[in-house]
């Protein structure tokens, strides 16, 4: 099932829904199924299969790479039938331990979980002490930063909309405009963190900003040096791109309207 398209009979008996999941991405080659590795979907499908007796194809709402992680992402799927009673705690007990879904949602029958999301918030986390208990999940930076250059430049780019020169080059979107909403650094005494948050995001994005302010908190470019980077738009901040294994997607945010 594509669960893209149905016929009006269809409609009165199949139902669609949002399948809310969170993960640790280390041992994964990324969100989406891929023929030649491990991923998010291919695990849930599998998973699905197995408790439910059919096969099921998951639609993801943001493709995160591997070595990402996720506080929230979703699916949506469609299922003509009744669901396992217990589906949640059925799936979990399937589920390799290092992906957990957390809720399971009735939605609209055109529904979509990629097209209609509002905004989408990422965060990437460093740590300045090496800490063994961070080395999947946090990006080791034990350098000296200037923290207010680091305010500044977060708070300049929500001042601009074409990201394009934060993209990886293959991608396939028609534009390059984003609308951050905020962007803000969090400091504690050995650990900080990028928070971002947008209407959409591009391939890499997140991690070409906070690579490229890294590279201001230490002096080795200027603010101005952003806005030039912004306005080349040869995608030249993937130059100064920060590992996967840092980067969250925190939160996904859909209308109420999606719900029934």
């Amino acid at each position: 099932m594509s669960g893209l398209e149905f016929s009006v009979g269809d409609k009165l008996t199949m139902k669609r829904f949002f399948l809310e999941v969170a993960y640790k991405g280390t041992d994964f080659s990324g969100f989406q199924k891929q023929i030649n590795g491990i991923t998010i979907q291919g695990e849930i499908e599998k998973a699905i299969q197995i408790l439910e007796k059919t096969a099921i194809e998951l639609t993801g709402s943001s493709r995160t790479d591997a070595g990402v992680h996720a506080l929230q992402n979703f699916f949506h799927f469609d299922f003509d039938g009744t669901l396992h009673t217990q589906f949640i705690y059925k799936m979990n007990a399937i589920l390799p331990a290092s992906i957990v879904l957390k809720s399971l949602r009735e939605v609209t029958y055109d529904a979509h979980c990629r097209f209609q999301a509002l905004g989408r918030q990422y965060r990437y986390r460093l740590y300045t002490q090496k800490n063994p208990f961070l080395k999947d999940t946090a990006y080791f930076f034990p350098y000296a930063l200037d923290q207010e250059k680091l305010k500044k430049s977060a708070d300049l780019i929500k001042s601009f909309v074409d990201f394009t020169s934060f993209s990886k080059q293959k991608t396939q979107v028609r534009n390059f405009d984003c609308q951050v909403k905020s962007s803000e650094w969090f400091f504690g005494e050995n650990e900080f963190s990028y928070q971002v948050s947008a209407n959409r995001f591009l391939r890499g994005m997140v991690k070409g900003l906070t690579g490229t302010m890294l590279q201001i908190g230490r002096g080795k470019l200027q603010i101005s040096d952003l806005e030039k980077i912004f306005l080349t738009k040869k995608n030249s901040a993937t130059d100064f791109s920060v590992p996967s294994h840092g980067l969250f997607l925190e939160e996904v945010l859909f209308p109420d309207s999606v719900y029934r």
